[in-house]
């Protein structure tokens, strides 16, 4: 699967702009729904989809009228944009966050794990790519043992665990296995 930067800002995202040697300028911000931010001497700006050190950059230009040699450091304090959809044979299927560090097994891990139908070598991972969509299929058994690398998961991710129909069809042989195997007493008058 190709990859793609991890860690792009969107909407709703609280961003610390720090301006060095200008306590006035620093601050927290939240990026509104349409992803624009408003600070002084900077004005309005469109951050949706770009990068911290980007949105520092840009700020860097605005604020080079007013500040000599402006040196901007932006950071993600919460992402409510960064997250990856889990879902399938998981115990809790849902959206979680997503940091650099994220990777399929931990992804799963945050989803409270297979459940007892999950199918651990169907796991698919859906991501779009340059606008098309693209999907991975893989074993966390073998991820688990080493035979590849655990696979870095990125915001927008879908994950996606496999049902076992195998399994569950044994569970219920299982459920009805006493009632076949009892004895058949039939009383005879």
């Amino acid at each position: 699967m190709a990859p793609y930067h991890p860690s792009f800002i969107g909407p709703l995202d609280t961003i610390a702009v720090d301006v060095f040697n200008v306590p006035d300028l620093s601050r927290e911000l939240r990026v509104d729904a349409s992803g624009r931010i408003s600070m002084p001497l900077v004005g309005e700006m469109d951050v949706r989809g770009r990068t911290s050190t980007e949105v520092a950059e840009m700020i860097e230009t605005e604020l080079d009228r007013y500040v000599r040699d402006p040196q901007v450091t932006v950071n993600v304090r919460n992402s409510v944009s960064q997250v990856v959809t889990v879902d399938g044979s998981v115990n809790e299927p849902g959206l979680y966050p997503v940091t650099n560090q994220t990777t399929l097994l931990r992804a799963v891990a945050s989803a409270k794990g297979l459940t007892e139908f999950g199918k651990s070598e169907d796991v698919v991972i859906l991501r779009t790519v340059n606008d098309r969509r693209v999907a991975g299929l893989y074993n966390l058994d073998a991820v688990r043992r080493g035979v590849y690398e655990d696979p870095p998961i990125y915001a927008n991710d879908t994950v996606i665990v496999g049902d076992s129909k195998e399994r569950r069809m044994f569970r219920d042989l299982i459920a009805i296995a006493p009632l076949l195997s009892a004895p058949l007493i039939v009383a005879l008058q």
